[in-house]
C-alpha cells in the first residue's frame, strides 16, 4: 500500500466521524479550526505519521483547562511549534480575540 492510500484512508475515517458522530452533537472544540479539521489538514500536509502525531497532541490540548483559540497547522513540521523558540513559531499566525477585552472603539469611548 502506498503512503497516499493510508493518508486517504485516515482522512475518510475522520470525515465519517464528522458526518455521522460530530454532526449530531453540540460543538465542543475549544479551537479553530476544529480538532477534526486540524487533523485532516495535518495529515494532508505531513502524512499519516507526522500529521497524526500533531493531531493527537492537539486532541490532548483540547480540554476544559485550556482556553483554546486559533491554532493553525504549522507550515513547518515541529512537535514544538507552539513554543516561542521553535522556528515553526516564526510563521505568520492569526491571533484569537481576547474575550476579556470589551468590544468597541477605545479611543472614542465606545
Amino acid at each position: 500500500m502506498s503512503k497516499g492510500h493510508h493518508r486517504n484512508w485516515m482522512v475518510r475515517l475522520i470525515r465519517w466521524y464528522q458526518k455521522h458522530i460530530s454532526a449530531h452533537t453540540a460543538p465542543r472544540c475549544r479551537y479553530y479550526p476544529s480538532c477534526s479539521n486540524y487533523a485532516i489538514q495535518a495529515i494532508e500536509r505531513f502524512g499519516c505519521l507526522k500529521g497524526g502525531l500533531l493531531a493527537l497532541l492537539r486532541l490532548l490540548c483540547c480540554n476544559q483547562w485550556n482556553r483554546g483559540g486559533i491554532d493553525d497547522v504549522p507550515q513547518l513540521y515541529s512537535l514544538f511549534y507552539r513554543c516561542s523558540w521553535s522556528k515553526a513559531h516564526e510563521e505568520p499566525r492569526l491571533t484569537p480575540l481576547d474575550v476579556d477585552e470589551p468590544i468597541g472603539d477605545k479611543e472614542n469611548g465606545l
